[in-house]
């Protein structure tokens, strides 16, 4: 087993910056969690104190029921995979991926087993002898992973292992990682600013922002149901529109006011804003670029929820198309099928699904309903 339980940590530097404020998560051993966050949200510090490399200000931290906050880092059992790859240039591959075993004077025979395994897992048989200026960025961190995993370690650490890739190369050591994870079922901690690596690659994903955690929950469930509107804007590419709406009770109904275009919601939603108080007070409507709808199957379906604008950029993405235009002050985006017939300057009509509207306070960006 490689649970993992962070109580109550806290990172406050000499000079009272508190980079990390109240830090709790509880993980199960064999869990993909990802730490994800702006820089400067507190992602990196939070995983460097579970490394050991540095200290806890206060709280507790337990691998495996032990507390380990003063344990050092080369005896808790964990291995960490750097942004910087981290390779010893003078070194082959077998012997980078083999040195952490050498130092712990490890016998041959079981080196070269686990550095022959490691290697077959990561796709490095034929590189075992190259030194690190002879790979490529792809190779050289998949030589760090294997590095890593010749230990055996209880709990991975990655530190933003991809940021120094390409785009492709990114997307396929993604695949990869993902796979490692199901081979080895270990127990990874993954740090990154980037949301599509968060969505793809984690079984839980811990938001942060500020030092603080925002949201723990499963891909889904964050993209689905924000507990505010910092999730609501992070999660999610391209990011959740917001409009503030005036809410607005009717002939018996509440509607959401967007200027002079009034946006019909579901009752549920509707029971909701009115037993919260929030008749008559300006809130903020979110909606995602995919719940704009402009086919006039869709326009017609969601007549009741409509607005209208001049699209200002057409950007083509292939097998879609982002349609981005203003509207009340704000610029919006709708995510479209790419056989859309509206262009630049063209006026369109755009539909808004009242299911998929968010609905938060203005004042706290606390959500009210998803």
């Amino acid at each position: 087993m490689s649970g993992l339980s962070l109580q109550h940590i806290k990172k406050v530097y000499p000079n009272g910056y508190e980079a990390v404020q109240d830090f709790n998560l509880e993980i199960e051993d064999k869990e993909f969690i990802i730490f994800v966050g702006p820089s400067g949200c507190g992602k990196s510090t939070t995983l460097r104190m579970i490394a050991g490399l540095e200290e806890i200000s206060s709280g507790d931290l337990y691998i495996d029921g032990k507390r380990v906050n003063d344990i050092e880092p080369k005896d808790r059992d964990i291995a960490m995979v750097f942004q910087s790859y981290a390779l010893y240039p003078h070194m082959t591959v077998r012997e980078n991926m083999a040195f952490s075993l050498k130092i712990k004077k490890t016998p041959k025979d079981e080196i070269d087993k686990a550095v022959n395994e490691a290697a077959k897992i990561l796709d490095l048989e034929e590189l075992m002898d190259r030194k690190p200026k002879a790979l490529s960025g792809g190779q050289r961190q998949r030589v760090a992973m294997g590095r890593a995993i010749v230990r055996h370690p209880k709990v991975f650490l990655m530190d933003e292992p991809l940021s120094n890739l390409d785009a492709k190369l990114r997307g396929q050591m993604r695949v990869e990682i993902s796979r490692l994870h199901q081979r080895l079922g270990a127990t990874i901690i993954y740090v990154t600013h980037d949301q599509t690596e968060a969505m793809t690659l984690g079984t839980r994903i811990v938001v942060m922002s500020k030092g603080k955690v925002e949201q723990i929950d499963t891909p889904q469930n964050l993209y689905n149901y924000p507990k505010n509107m910092f999730v609501a804007g992070f999660i999610g590419s391209p990011q959740m529109n917001f409009l503030d709406a005036k809410c607005i009770e009717k002939n018996g109904h509440i509607i959401l006011q967007l200027g002079d275009y009034p946006i019909s919601i579901p009752e549920r939603k509707q029971k909701i804003l009115k037993e919260k108080g929030y008749v008559g007070k300006t809130v903020v409507l979110g909606i995602r670029p995919e719940d704009l709808y402009v086919d006039n199957s869709s326009v017609e379906k969601f007549k009741n929820s409509m607005i209208q604008s001049q699209i200002r950029v057409y950007e083509l993405l292939g097998a879609e198309v982002c349609l981005h235009f203003d509207f009340m002050g704000v610029t919006m985006t709708a995510r479209v099928e790419a056989d859309t017939p509206y262009r630049n300057g063209d006026t369109v009509t755009f539909a808004l699904d009242p299911e998929k509207i968010h609905i938060f306070d203005k004042d706290t960006e606390i959500t009210i309903t998803n």
